[in-house]
């Protein structure tokens, strides 16, 4: 198990961490504090099939940096971050969290890619050092990893709430399509078929492909012979694009229903007209304009009016995330009042936190990061994600008040 040396506290916080029983010097009388910034990492995938993704995690998280900087850093140090690409490739993730660790960073923010994050994992469980994840893959929660905390919501929380809508609007027969190289499709589509017969839907198909393909006449062809009311599609990255404009020119008219990996510009500026009238799932701050007065929509208006000066555009689904996992780890650290990676995550199962993803409640038995009333099921109208008119009478009740 890694150690570090917890910060050295000075004036009235040293007399209150002898008082506790914390506060004696490390053999050779070295003072607890390390000297210089706190460090921690970020795992993002800056190129690669991923990189849409990874760089609006990056400026996210980098803008919560110099937020909390500016306000005189954490446990009165600035804070470092120390960012490395993963490349889109889970090994290149195993060799960045290596790199970040003999770094002694205190935490990591990990990748967007279900596939790096669970290769990272086995790495995360050896060092015991805190992994806040940027990908919503059920198998890194399920069984639970001490160290392993999921900011997004789950591919099985994202499925449950596309069937909860499905029943609202008495959609009965879903045709499902999904990436079967990609970690959080998979996990998505399990989510749907484990839950399908709660919602009295029925699933079609599946219809499988990769991560590479960029042609789709065959699933139109399948979900056009079947009694499918709705396609619902489970991708990341470019092929969702592919399969969208080709959507359009299929002649299939049944609801096309996309999920959170799409909620971004990264999405809809690619796929152009052909996104217009798509359903496509996201986190709650992707549409700030449907939330009531209250702590959530404030988190949400401040972390887009900082988005939006720095970037010229409002933070899509990633920079959610990412800007999120940050305020979680930087929560948890002064909650904690130490840099010790297993106070840090005492610290993170206790934690009660309105975020612009919505409140998040971890406990000892639940790493994950949201329920599903903190998703929202919108539509695509000139060139923007507005909620359904279900979607806003559900969200008319979240305050982020409690």
């Amino acid at each position: 198990m890694r150690r570090r040396l917890a910060p050295l506290a000075t004036g009235l916080a040293l007399v209150l961490a002898l008082v506790a029983g914390c506060g004696d010097d490390p053999p050779g009388g070295q003072q607890q504090e390390e000297e210089g910034p706190l460090r921690i990492g970020l795992i993002v995938s800056l190129t690669g099939n991923y990189q849409p993704l990874g760089t609006e995690d990056q400026k996210a998280v980098q803008l919560a940096v110099e937020q909390v900087n500016a306000e005189g850093g954490l446990l009165g140090r600035q804070v470092e971050l120390l960012v490395r690409d993963d490349q889109s490739e889970p090994d290149q993730s195993v060799l960045a969290w290596g790199q970040l660790v003999d770094s002694d960073v205190v935490a990591v923010i990990g990748s967007p890619f279900s596939n790096s994050a669970l290769a990272t994992i086995p790495q995360v469980d050896r060092d015991e050092v805190p992994y806040i994840s940027l990908t919503p893959a059920d198998e890194q929660v399920e069984p639970i990893h001490p160290y392993v905390f999921v900011v997004p919501a789950l591919s099985g929380t994202y499925a449950e709430r596309m069937l909860q809508y499905f029943q609202a609007t008495g959609v009965t027969d879903v045709a499902v399509a999904y990436d079967t190289q990609s970690s959080y499709a998979v996990a998505g589509f399990a989510g749907m078929e484990e839950r399908a017969a709660d919602y009295g839907v029925t699933l079609i198909g599946p219809e499988e492909f990769q991560t590479g393909v960029t042609e789709f006449s065959a699933v139109f062809t399948h979900v056009r012979d079947s009694d499918a009311q709705a396609l619902a599609v489970w991708a990341t990255g470019p092929p969702a694009v592919a399969l969208t404009q080709q959507y359009a020119d299929s002649g299939l008219d049944i609801p096309l229903m996309l999920t959170g990996a799409q909620a971004s510009p990264l999405f809809l500026e690619p796929a152009g007209a052909a996104a217009e009238g798509v359903n496509v799932l996201s986190s709650v701050g992707v549409v700030p304009d449907a939330l009531p007065d209250g702590p959530l929509k404030t988190a949400v208006d401040e972390l887009t009016a900082a988005y939006e000066s720095e970037h010229g555009y409002p933070p899509p689904q990633f920079a959610q995330d990412g800007y999120s996992g940050a305020q979680l780890l930087f929560a948890a650290i002064e909650q904690a009042g130490s840099t010790e990676p297993e106070q840090i995550r005492e610290a993170l199962e206790g934690l009660n936190l309105v975020t612009p993803n919505g409140v998040y409640q971890y406990s000892s038995s639940d790493h994950s990061g949201l329920p599903k009333e903190y998703i929202s099921v919108n539509v695509v109208e000139d060139g923007r994600l507005v909620p359904t008119e279900w979607a806003s009478e559900q969200l008319a009740s979240l305050t982020g008040s409690g």
